[in-house]
């Protein structure tokens, strides 16, 4: 074998350990980014999982706030009609005008209170909302903003 024979098979050799030893390479870099990857899904959907909570308990708090004043609504149009029946009878069929006069009154006053009282549970309803809102989602929001932030998981026990 002469020298050049033999630096040829030398070079071949090392050029197939590089190639070698750069597709193991690939392959480790490879796996490794298959569980980069799976790593970074899992981090994305925890965060989504706590937004989607999130966004579970507004959602829930809102629904709770339009039933209830949904609800009085309903309740009070259904107390309308019975009071308009009952007052507009008594109107049509008194003899006495002092007695519709009387009846008269008691209808705006009843009216009037009326109004109040659903108008004070649609409040109040609202208020309910606003302080369940600052207590328990505003709360809520700030541990989803520090366990983004630590990137540890926070307990889930309120201080």
């Amino acid at each position: 074998m002469t020298i050049q024979t033999a630096s040829t098979l030398l070079m071949l050799i090392i050029a197939s350990a590089a190639l070698c030893y750069g597709s193991r390479q690939l392959q480790r870099s490879r796996h490794l980014m298959r569980k980069l990857n799976a790593y970074r899904i899992l981090a994305n959907s925890t965060v989504q999982k706590r937004r989607m909570e999130l966004y579970e308990v507004r959602n829930r708090a809102k629904l709770l706030e339009d039933t209830v004043s949904g609800s009085a609504s309903a309740v009070e149009k259904m107390h309308r009609a019975i009071s308009n029946t009952t007052f507009s009878l008594v109107d049509r069929f008194s003899k006495d005008d002092e007695f519709r006069k009387n009846a008269h009154k008691a209808r705006k006053t009843h009216d009037n209170a009326s109004k109040k009282v659903y108008h004070a549970v649609r409040t109040t309803s609202k208020a309910v909302h606003i302080l369940a809102d600052s207590l328990f989602i505003t709360k809520a929001e700030k541990r989803v903003i520090l366990q983004k932030g630590n990137g540890a998981k926070q307990p889930d026990k309120d201080p």
